[in-house]
């Protein structure tokens, strides 16, 4: 079999097709036009006032903790937060500094070899091979929902063996790899233990690389459980049969999640949910990193 693209970003291989809703990074939005309406059971998409506050003060943290490193999205838990940023960075110049990685991980030990190299293939389209991570300018930031961190764990894991098989210099990567676990937020207790605290691998990296940010409770077990999603699930045991995938799918719940999805483009969009991030980014300590204040000036722009 022959080895995936080690060196640079690659297009992503075969994966669900997610309709394009911004112009973010030079595209051109998909023409959708009307929507049928949902079915009962699916809600109507719209975005709740308190859904947004809590999206965009989480987004706002998102962005100052990843101190400048470029945010990539794993998995589709956090695509809402993906869409609101692809909205507020349409016309900031900064195309090409988010992306996202919509693939379930699972437990890795049950993967085949094509299956551990067709992970790679997508790890190298988002700019995460070896040979990339030890050149980059700016760091790369994983961003994913968090109980446990068993997700960040896979996906470490089997970057490190990568990494090992093709001799770059783990000690310029660690300093190009970040993680953002967004977590439930619970009562603050001194007792209180961290995601992070007992996973051995978090110790290999620089002390502030591996961080979480908090949201409110109910809207993170929406984002995580219960809200509709563009795409489906993707496993590892579909990635192989991936080639086979349709275009456009007409799932049962297209309707609210395109909506959901169109109207946070259209939040970001907007001066004040702008405006609004860079006031919250300014009151995170990562705002003394001089990227993380480029940022808010290019969405001030």
């Amino acid at each position: 079999m022959p080895k995936p693209a080690d060196h640079r970003r690659t297009d992503p291989p075969p994966r669900p097709y997610r309709w394009t809703l911004s112009g973010y990074g030079g595209g051109r939005p998909d023409r959708i036009g009307e929507l049928p309406e949902p079915p009962p059971h699916a809600g109507d998409g719209s975005v709740g006032e308190g859904y947004l506050d809590a999206l965009v003060d989480c987004t706002a943290k998102v962005l100052a903790r990843a101190a400048g490193g470029d945010p990539c999205f794993f998995g589709r838990s956090l695509d809402g937060m993906y869409d609101l940023l692809s909205g507020a960075l349409e016309q900031s110049g900064w195309g090409g500094r988010i992306d996202r990685i919509p693939l379930s991980a699972g437990n890795d030990a049950c993967w085949t070899r094509a299956e551990r190299m067709r992970f790679r293939e997508h790890l190298a389209a988002a700019g995460l091979s070896p040979y990339a991570l030890a050149r980059r300018k700016r760091s790369i930031a994983l961003v994913d929902v968090v109980d446990s961190g068993s997700t960040f764990s896979v996906v470490h894991g089997q970057l490190r063996a990568w990494i090992e098989e093709s001799r770059e210099p783990w000690p310029v990567i660690r300093r190009n790899l970040r993680y953002v676990g967004v977590t439930p937020r619970g009562k603050p207790s001194p007792n209180h233990s961290r995601w992070h605290q007992d996973l051995d691998w978090v110790r290999t990296l620089p002390a502030d690389h591996v961080v979480s940010v908090s949201m409110h409770g109910c809207v993170w077990r929406e984002m995580a459980d219960h809200e509709p999603k563009l795409t489906g699930w993707f496993p590892s045991w579909r990635w192989l049969d991936a080639d086979q995938l349709p275009g456009v799918v007409r799932h049962r719940n297209v309707a609210p999640a395109l909506t959901r999805a169109r109207a946070l483009v259209d939040a970001g969009r907007t001066r004040e949910v702008r405006a609004e991030l860079v006031r919250l980014m300014a009151r995170d300590p990562g705002f003394a990193q001089r990227e993380v204040r480029a940022l808010a000036g290019a969405l001030r722009g």
